[in-house]
């Protein structure tokens, strides 16, 4: 009979192997195809922007354009469709399915400097580009103020600014 060291940890770090294993392998090939992949899928989205617009790129791979649709509903813009999983042939046996298939939505609220009514949008090489158009900012302008004055007869003016997120509202008074 052998003498085996008692170890305390020995059984919490067997159930943190298990776990780990648990984690590491793809859960929906545990579940029939349709049922727990379905709807897991989402595309890869970067959204940017620049002086005169905002650009929202998906990745679509392997889809053709009448897979999916773009809508934009109440200042919401949602891309939309289903990527299908299309066996070339009967007689293939896969042994292994790494790719993901199913429907999927992607919901993005617009800010309000963007104009819907001028979205563009292009599909090439399975990237979908989408191009919204910022709306004209309102420009700054001087308001002058006619009235009494003290320090002397001249009116005085105030400038306005547009508003930049961030910073608070202020009018300043000029001579």
């Amino acid at each position: 009979m052998s003498i085996t060291r008692y170890d305390p940890f020995r059984d919490l770090r067997t159930l943190q192997d298990e776990v780990n294993r648990l984690f590491s392998t793809n859960f929906s090939r545990g579940f029939d195809d349709e049922g727990f992949a379905r709807g897991a899928w989402t595309p890869s989205v970067d959204i940017f922007e620049n002086k005169d617009e905002i650009v929202l790129e998906a990745e679509l791979p392997g889809m053709n354009r009448e897979d999916f649709e773009l809508t934009i509903e109440n200042n919401v813009l949602t891309l939309r469709g289903e990527r299908r999983f299309e066996k070339k042939d009967e007689a293939d046996n896969y042994h292994r399915v790494e790719r993901a298939y199913g429907q999927f939505t992607r919901s993005f609220t617009l800010p309000q400097t963007v104009s819907p009514e001028d979205a563009a949008a292009e599909y090439k090489n399975g990237v979908l580009r989408v191009v919204l158009h910022k709306r004209e900012e309102v420009k700054a302008r001087r308001i002058e103020i006619a009235g009494e004055s003290a320090d002397s007869q001249t009116p005085k003016t105030i400038e306005a600014k547009p508003e930049q997120k961030g910073e608070p509202r202020a009018m300043s008074a000029g001579r």
